[in-house]
């Protein structure tokens, strides 16, 4: 297939093999690249019973025809993994150049499999291939020591992916760094690297570019659809101008950001910590990923400290949910995240819920308390070396809450905490955290664009009716977007048929919006049947229980509570699946699955 080389490493470092593979082209033709290729990718190959942490499950970084293209916003990359948090199938992306340096090398995905005896790191060079080579003198170090180690070691053209000490300790709430300041975040991918004793994975001194059917055709749409950036002002102004804690100020004002572990929906003191604070008081420059002209990234210096972010969903999780305004304060704990490579959304939200047990009595750590702001970096510290209460937070908020008597406490949804939005706020965003693959996701299917900030058209955030429809189609978009791989913050100004036009100019397929929605589709049902054969089904679709029994009493979101059963009925209907959730033989065969996994027999 044109705009990819067919060409996936298949590393195993038990044995400390580098194998090459050549998949044909139906595995692009039916899962595109990205998310897709490697969902199949790790199905095909990792028992949905494994262990997260052993050496038989796989992580699969990939990237997809539209990487590297001069299609804006064409510089992200795809993991699919089994995560540790979760113990659903896991699909992360992540921006920056790694992406499309790994392109230039000839590589469309890299397998990784087994575990090696000593640390170690992964070295593609472009001109001399790929080899494994030690990483001792790696082990311990930060992600930012050690993205300047490896530069140091292999030129500073070298792109990095790394963990830090919380990956390393097989934290499950850690991250996979991408050069120390944008991430792999959620689901405790770094534990997975770590528990594999892959330090690093680095790439340098590629050269190739993929053929491109009709590169005239891709310039045009390409141009067409940067136009259309600049024009619409979320794209042209309030990212750039604010980043994504520009959000912070409107979700406050609908009365649905999470304050104090999810028990009320609005505060007087956000605005101090939102994008309009960021940028008076702590920015230093803006940044953008490969081939981006929006911005969005944030270099700020806090605290005598500098580093990337904080993001919207930083400033929440660890801030207001945390009955903490210092922006300070908050700045310097997501600087220590990213040092010590951890997921901001779950560190917050499992801090919260210790916060909460804490004042109910039940958890014996006088430090974890609602707005102790001159705790938080430690606690951070802590829970990346599993010092402590650390040793606790480590594991995440549901097994943290199932300890201690209190599952209700912690706000999840299959292991993976809620992030910034919350459900009482928006029903079809809610059920959207229901039936997420991956856990409580708010990027699988995006329902906030509708119905809060009216992209691409406006509907109404507390009915339900229509919402299961609306979702799917959402849910199916997002896994092409995914596996193309192109950033979701491009959708807010094209519309979904720009996608089928790159993917068909680059890659000759005729991939038609019809074949595209057909294939995310296709993605949607394999994890979730690699989930149920996991152990992760429809007992799960629910949300904590204040969701659904109790309401704010003040705000724009008062009142409301989510009626997850009604709507999750409608879901499977639409969905093709049947009263359990279960995709039917049926809706198998029509998408491809059959072969995959015989549910049925």
């Amino acid at each position: 297939m044109k705009g990819l080389f067919n060409k996936i490493l298949d590393v195993n470092l038990t044995e400390g093999v580098i194998r090459t593979e050549r998949p044909d082209d139906d595995l692009y033709i039916n899962f595109l690249g990205g998310r897709g290729a490697g969902v199949k990718l790790l199905t095909d190959r990792v028992a949905p019973k494994t262990d997260p942490l052993s050496h038989e499950n796989m992580l699969v970084f990939t990237i997809g025809p539209v990487t590297g293209t001069p299609v804006s916003t064409s510089g992200r990359m795809s993991l699919v993994t089994k995560s540790p948090l979760t113990g659903t199938i896991f699909y992360s992306n992540t921006g920056g150049n790694f992406g499309f340096s790994m392109k230039k090398c000839g590589i469309d995905g890299i397998m990784i499999s087994g575990k090696a005896e000593k640390p170690v790191y992964l070295l593609i060079d472009g001109e001399r291939g790929a080899t494994i080579r030690d990483a001792s003198a790696l082990w311990g170090l930060d992600t930012e020591q050690t993205h300047a180690k490896l530069k140091e070691l292999e030129g500073e053209k070298a792109h990095t992916l790394e963990i830090g000490p919380a990956g390393e300790n097989l934290v499950r709430i850690s991250a996979i760094m991408n050069e120390g300041g944008r991430a792999f975040g959620r689901g405790g991918v770094g534990a997975v690297m770590g528990s594999k004793n892959l330090k690093a994975i680095v790439v340098k001194n590629g050269k190739l570019k993929p053929e491109i059917h009709d590169a005239g055709r891709l310039k045009m749409y390409a141009k067409s659809a940067i136009d259309k950036q600049k024009a619409l002002p979320v794209t042209r102004a309030a990212l750039p101008l604010f980043g994504t804690a520009g959000l912070l100020h409107v979700i406050n004002d609908l009365g649905m950001l999470p304050i104090r572990n999810f028990t009320y929906g609005q505060h007087e003191k956000a605005h101090l910590t939102g994008g309009e604070a960021i940028r008076r008081e702590i920015l230093e420059k803006t940044e953008a990923c490969y081939g981006c002209i929006i911005r969005c990234g944030r270099v700020t210096k806090a605290g005598g400290m500098t580093g990337k972010g904080p993001e919207y969903e930083t400033v929440w999780a660890l801030g207001a949910n945390l009955e903490i305004f210092n922006l300070i304060k908050i700045s310097q704990a997501n600087y220590w995240c990213n040092r010590l490579g951890m997921d901001t959304i779950s560190l917050g939200v499992t801090l919260s819920c210790a916060m909460e047990l804490q004042n109910k009595g039940l958890l014996p750590y006088e430090e974890v308390t609602f707005g102790n702001e001159d705790a938080l970096v430690d606690l951070v510290k802590k829970t990346a070396f599993r010092d402590g209460v650390g040793n606790e937070l480590a594991e995440g908020s549901r097994i943290l809450a199932g300890k201690y008597g209190d599952p209700e406490t912690a706000i999840q949804v299959k292991g993976l905490e809620l992030p910034a939005y919350d459900p009482r706020g928006a029903m079809g965003h809610a059920l959207g955290y229901v039936t997420s693959n991956r856990g409580g996701c708010h990027l699988s299917g995006y329902m906030a664009a509708m119905e809060i900030f009216n992209a691409p058209k406006k509907i109404p955030r507390f009915t339900i009716d229509g919402k299961p429809d609306l979702l799917v189609l959402k849910q199916n978009q997002s896994a092409v977007e995914d596996s193309l791989v192109n950033c979701k913050f491009a959708g807010y100004a094209v519309g979904f048929d720009f996608h089928a036009r790159f993917a068909t100019a680059i890659t000759g397929y005729d991939f038609n919006v019809t074949r595209l929605l057909e294939i995310g589709e296709r993605i949607y049902n394999l994890e979730r049947i690699f989930n149920i054969r996991a152990g992760v089904g429809g007992e799960l679709d629910k949300l904590p229980s204040r969701f659904t029994d109790t309401p704010f009493e003040n705000g724009l979101s008062a009142g409301r509570t989510v009626p997850v059963p009604q709507m999750l009925k409608d879901y499977y209907r639409v969905r093709g699946w049947d009263e359990n959730g279960v995709p039917t033989k049926e809706k198998l065969e029509e998408l491809g699955l059959e072969q995959d996994f015989a549910l049925h027999k």
